[in-house]
């Protein structure tokens, strides 16, 4: 297997090689653009439904927001009469996966030996993984689809080299900041070759997309530091289609104040900082029960927090799904993340009328008015987050106000209707000028 087929990427060796001073003589063509419009332009003009390929380089379906928000596109799209076809690696063949993975793990560590005297692990897995997703997207007949829509950066990556010869509206949402998050919490390090990798990666994600959607306004600014323009970078907040309680009000005759967390146990989520402001709360909670919704890799850890820390109001439920039903027995909801982009638990929060205390993380803040429909408070603060707390405890009419208006709020701006329609909206005009 030569250099061309392990790495058919040439802004990436150009990238190693300035990384790791070498001069660089990568030669792969590409198709042009001219060639490519001139081949899509004979088509008849843009159809009033859609073929759609939504493609990511994570596991579909899974646990989490960017797996609920690929759902929801494709159920609203779907209502609307549009052709939708999700495509991600876990469905492919896994015979096929061990066989491109066995030829490619081997060439992979030759090339980076041959090339710069050593191999990083996490860039050859890595590649290996990115390998394997295009051989398997090769597969694929992209001419059928009127839009490709990207989830990812490394989707974005491999659809945009293809899509240099097919020319389609190519759409990207990321879900996160890849490299700079890895940077913070020392996944990666800083100046180091991951970094030069990954952000080559995120730059070229962009250049590739026809446009970028994304969940709020936080990822702006961070996109035009790596090279987006803003005028091609659409906010569409993502909504849900939440089921109506059948008419009835939230229940109130339980005897205990329910405060719920529902979020994934994963050290992001700040489980460890709600506990630690409960301790400040005891005189506060004996008539309160915390309930803790969602399973993961630190319930263990956790759960000893909770001992150690005498917590016997806190409840864990683990993954549950009836999580509206038990959002309507809830007082206060809290999701006390130090780090997140637009966690879809706060949106069911608010269809469901409680009052929301949450941190200033991502596009938090753009769905929680401080002191209107919820409290915001600074990650990472035990304190802050205890303050709210004790004030929402201790002020029933402050939290059904609080509640009321984030209903009204989500009503109004937090359904899948007002998502599909903004994201609709998009394609249509991007199709018309293909």
């Amino acid at each position: 297997m030569n250099n061309e087929i392990v790495f058919p990427y040439p802004y990436i060796i150009d990238t190693l090689d300035q990384y790791y001073g070498l001069k660089s003589h990568s030669s792969k063509k590409s198709v042009s653009k001219e060639q490519s419009k001139k081949r899509v332009l004979s088509k008849k003009a843009s159809k009033k439904k859609f073929s759609i390929l939504i493609a990511t380089f994570w596991s579909f379906p899974h646990v989490g927001g960017l797996s609920n928000y690929i759902a929801t596109l494709s159920k609203g799209l779907k209502s609307q009469g549009h052709k939708v076809d999700i495509i991600s690696p876990n469905q492919f063949s896994t015979s096929k996966v061990k066989q491109f993975r066995e030829i490619v793990t081997p060439n992979l560590k030759h090339f980076f030996t041959k090339r710069y005297g050593s191999y990083n692990d996490r860039i050859s897995n890595h590649k290996r993984l990115i390998y394997v997703y295009e051989k398997m997207l090769e597969t694929v007949d992209l001419e059928k689809y009127d839009i490709l829509h990207a989830q990812d950066l490394f989707t974005a990556n491999i659809l945009g080299r293809f899509n240099e010869f097919y020319n389609k509206p190519l759409f990207y949402t990321p879900h996160g900041m890849f490299t700079s998050n890895r940077l913070r919490f020392n996944i990666i390090k800083k100046g180091s070759v991951e970094e030069a990798y990954f952000t080559e990666l995120e730059s070229k994600a962009i250049q590739y997309a026809s446009h970028i959607i994304v969940l709020s306004d936080s990822f702006r600014e961070p996109l035009i530091r790596l090279g987006a323009k803003n005028k091609n970078i659409t906010t569409v907040i993502t909504g849900i289609d939440y089921p109506v309680n059948r008419g009835q009000e939230k229940e109130t005759n339980s005897r205990k104040l329910v405060i719920t967390c529902v979020a994934r146990l994963g050290p992001r989520k700040g489980h460890n900082h709600l506990f630690e402001a409960l301790t400040h709360l005891k005189k506060y909670t004996s008539n309160v029960e915390v309930l803790i919704v969602g399973d993961g890799q630190m319930r263990g850890k956790l759960e000893k927090q909770k001992k150690a820390l005498n917590l016997s109001m806190v409840k864990f439920l683990g993954s549950r799904d009836d999580v509206p039903s038990i959002l309507n027995k809830t007082d206060i909801f809290v999701l006390p993340t130090i780090n997140d982009s637009l966690p879809l638990s706060i949106i069911e929060a608010m269809h469901s009328g409680i009052a929301v205390i949450s941190t200033n993380c991502g596009g938090i803040p753009e769905l929680i008015k401080h002191n209107k429909t919820g409290i915001i408070v600074e990650p990472g603060s035990p304190e802050q987050l205890a303050h709210a707390l004790k004030f929402l405890i201790n002020h029933k009419e402050a939290r059904d106000k609080m509640g009321t208006n984030a209903k009204v709020y989500a009503k109004n701006h937090l359904t899948i209707d007002s998502m599909i329609g903004k994201i609709k909206h998009l394609y249509t005009n991007f199709r018309e000028m293909n």
